[in-house]
């Protein structure tokens, strides 16, 4: 079993970057990939990006590339979401997720955070 707790968000300006952190308990991460999802209000639940387990590989959604970069590091349990210029359109509650797969996966995760609010206003 794993428990997962993001923080990190915020409110930010247009422009501005927030990092996104997610602290895992009760299991190591190290064969575990780990997701970023985020729900806008009225909007599904959409994919950001994912990192394998052993963080040689990444994937990100079209809307986010480029901005964003995730990273991970095993031995603190935790994994990154660095976001960069952000814009109006990125304001939503950010959730890490994580299963277990060797690969940057863009479904079918097992184990779900919290979430952590992300607003992007001027």
């Amino acid at each position: 079993q794993v428990q997962l707790v993001e923080s990190g968000g915020g409110l930010v300006q247009p422009g501005g970057s927030l990092r996104l952190s997610c602290a895992a308990s009760g299991s190591s991460l190290d064969y575990y990939a780990i997701g970023w999802f985020r729900q806008a209000p009225g909007k599904d639940r959409e994919f950001v990006a994912a990192i394998s387990g052993s963080g040689l590989s990444e994937t990100y959604a079209a809307s986010v590339k480029g901005r964003f970069a995730m990273s991970r590091d095993n031995a603190k349990n935790t994994v990154y979401l660095q976001m960069s210029s952000l814009k109006p359109e990125d304001t939503a509650v950010y959730y890490c997720a994580a299963k277990r797969s060797p690969i940057a996966s863009i479904d079918q995760y097992d184990y779900w955070g919290q979430g952590t609010q992300v607003t992007v206003s001027s």
